[in-house]
């Protein structure tokens, strides 16, 4: 499969997909105030916008239920729709994202992609998905093992779909993998360890067409994903950027030509009204400070990073106004820092 960073990153600016808008237009138009665009998710616009949901268009036994936002995967359908899924399986169009699962997709491919440093996609991870999503009985499908099996399948073809699209509007598009659940199998209470997920995400993207990206916002074993096989890393760096530095693996990741997306920027407004451009610089100068210390050296380290808001953010009460406010903030960090280390 065809891997690696095809464009410099050199600080350049993105995010991941999900913003609170409840306009088509208004999203992608911050989409676009980015050096790298993305298609938004947004779930205030619809039910089938749910990153759990859309993921799961055409997946056997999916059972959805819009009045109560509720949706979970009835076992005896999936058995019965089997034969149906991989009667679809080689082809690349049954798992593209449809207009009603996502309203913003197709209205972004229709722009001119091209002339953007990259473009990017997200698909929820096979992991964070059986974590989340539960059979009829309540019972997260993590723990059927015919169910997890074909998920993976099923996700991984997403991606490459998804990737295909991008790839033509743009020749240095890329997919994230988002995997908000990951650091929960490092957990005691989790029935599906780190060793088996090891084995299952190797094989998973070993099929992943294009650059192979990985973002949450969680802090788990960052030595497990930096063990992976990933082309770009995407954290939150304000809340978790010191842990990940301390592990060594980091440096080698760099200097092999691995991406980091420092998400620096907090999209929280209680967290963002503390901070500004000279506070952000300092911090991420700070997180760096480890990287440097063990032979790193900073414009190294600028030309593999990127740039991003901390998380996606649903929850302010002022409802877009603080994730605006983030990305333009995002904006003046990324020519600050470019004017420094970009040189």
């Amino acid at each position: 499969m065809k891997t690696g960073i095809s464009f410099g990153a050199g600080l350049a600016t993105t995010a991941m997909g999900i913003l609170p808008h409840e306009s088509v237009d208004e999203a992608l138009k911050l989409a676009f105030s980015l050096d790298i665009p993305f298609w938004p998710q947004l779930p205030r616009v619809s039910f089938y916008e749910d990153m759990y949901v859309q993921a799961l268009e055409h997946f056997p036994g999916t059972v959805l239920d819009e009045a109560s936002q509720k949706v979970y995967i009835d076992t005896q359908l999936f058995y019965d729709g089997l034969d149906e899924f991989f009667s679809h399986e080689e082809e690349s169009s049954w798992f593209s994202l449809s207009e009603k699962y996502s309203r913003v997709y197709r209205k972004f491919l229709a722009q001119d992609l091209s002339r953007y440093t990259s473009v990017h996609g997200q698909v929820i991870s096979p992991v964070s998905l059986t974590l989340k999503i539960v059979d009829e009985n309540g019972r997260p499908i993590v723990y059927n093992d015919d169910i997890r099996s074909i998920v993976f399948s099923f996700i991984q073809k997403r991606v490459n779909a998804q990737y295909r699209e991008l790839v033509v509007k743009n020749e240095h598009a890329f997919v994230w993998i988002d995997d908000p659940g990951l650091e929960f199998i490092f957990s005691a209470m989790s029935g599906y360890d780190h060793i088996k997920a090891r084995d299952e995400l190797l094989q998973f993207y070993d099929g992943v067409e294009g650059p192979r990206g990985l973002h949450l916002c969680g802090n788990p074993d960052w030595d497990f994903l930096l063990s992976l096989g990933i082309d770009i890393i995407s954290l939150n760096a304000w809340a978790f950027g010191d842990i990940f530095v301390n592990y060594g693996k980091v440096n080698t990741f760099i200097e092999k030509g691995g991406v980091v997306s420092w998400g620096i920027v907090p999209t929280y407004q209680e967290e963002l009204v503390k901070e500004d451009i000279g506070t952000m610089t300092a911090r991420l100068e700070m997180i760096w400070g480890p990287l440097v210390q063990r032979g790193l050296g900073t414009d190294e380290i600028a030309a593999g990073s990127l740039l991003a808001p901390a998380t996606c953010n649903l929850a302010n009460p002022d409802r877009t106004e603080t994730v605006e406010r983030a990305f333009g903030f995002l904006r003046r960090v990324s020519a600050d820092m470019k004017e420094r280390y970009m040189q």
